[in-house]
């Protein structure tokens, strides 16, 4: 039975039919992915495609993932890219490059200006790009790991709030909140719409996120594990079915604490506490070996990044029915609680 769409403050400011948003999965290629969750009706996310020894290069890379999902999706979709800081606080130069490719590929082709209509920031504070973006026309959220960076991100202007739960996949939040204690807070402190990330799976999960005062969900490990993901290696997705509770280990990433499978590159670093002589070094093989376990499979000796909720996952999706189904059993759930209660 469909019970009809979840329409929310979240859905018509990012103008999409269901309240489900897959993640920013960087330093990873993703466009075939967030065009498959766009055309679904949710939002599909353009990740960042890492750090390239040549900066340039990386750009160009990103304006191509850019325009090969504006090419297979008439929906909108976002971009995500970290706000990266040295250790004076000065952001790094690659986040103000990927951002400007953003803007720039909004500012000369009009079907990605069509498309292209939100932009995720992550990992540091975004106060020097609100205003680019919001002059640009698109709709700014921001990743935060506590209740007082969503205070400031909103003070900022951002035009929504991603709650990053510590047991999301990949990049963590340092602060170590878990959603269930971060949303219902973040969700009281804040008057602009907010985004459940990490645990989320299924209608179920959403239903609770809106329960907890969320407007919306965003997933990264469960839409990773679908049919239509051929952005990925298929080891990654089978390592990621064979994973049960507890599988999964928090370890020291780019930005910070980050969540992967447990394996031998993982528990290297779990080991190591990320201690080198030449961090420099050991920064390269973390963004290389993540990329060489989405690109070749490297499941064993390449760092795969997953959240707990892999425990819970134990089948392949088809994104196409997947996303408007965990809507209507969302809506279900709500009705069951409260009914109308999802319209």
């Amino acid at each position: 039975m469909t019970m009809g769409p979840i329409a929310n403050r979240y859905t018509r400011l990012s103008d999409i039919e269901h309240p489900i948003v897959q993640e920013g999965l960087g330093p990873f290629r993703t466009p075939k992915l967030a065009a498959a969750v766009s055309n679904a009706g949710g939002l599909g996310t353009v990740s960042m495609p890492g750090f390239p020894r040549d900066l340039a290069e990386g750009a160009r890379e990103f304006r191509a993932h850019i325009e090969e999902c504006a090419a297979l999706t008439d929906k909108p979709f976002a971009v995500n890219v970290p706000v990266g800081v040295d250790g004076d606080g000065k952001v790094l130069e690659f986040t103000d490059t990927y951002i400007k490719t953003a803007l720039r590929a909004r500012e000369e082709d009009d079907r990605i200006a069509e498309r292209l209509t939100v932009l995720t920031t992550s990992a540091g504070f975004p106060g020097a790009y609100v205003a680019p973006i919001k002059d640009a026309s698109m709709v700014h959220q921001h990743k935060v790991g506590s209740t007082a960076q969503a205070v400031k991100a909103q003070q900022a202007g951002v035009d929504a709030i991603i709650a990053a739960g510590f047991e999301m996949g990949g990049h963590a939040p340092s602060k170590g909140v878990h959603t269930y204690v971060l949303v219902p807070s973040v969700a009281a402190a804040v008057d602009v719409p907010v985004v459940l990330s990490g645990g989320a799976k299924d209608g179920p999960t959403l239903a609770a996120a809106l329960c907890m005062g969320a407007d919306a969900v965003a997933m990264g490990t469960r839409f990773i594990a679908s049919e239509e993901n051929s952005d990925w290696h298929p080891y990654y997705a089978q390592a990621l079915l064979a994973a049960r509770e507890g599988d999964d280990i928090a370890f020291t990433g780019v930005y910070g604490p980050c969540r992967g499978l447990r394996n031998r590159a993982s528990l290297r670093l779990a080991e190591e506490h990320g201690e080198t002589t030449n961090p420099a070094e050991l920064l390269r093989w973390k963004i290389e070996s993540m990329q060489r376990a989405q690109t070749e499979g490297d499941v064993e000796d390449g760092l795969v990044l997953a959240g707990q909720v892999t425990g819970a996952i134990q089948d392949m999706i088809k994104i196409a029915e997947f996303v408007p189904a965990m809507a209507d059993e969302a809506a279900a759930v709500l009705d069951r609680l409260a009914p109308g209660a999802h319209s």
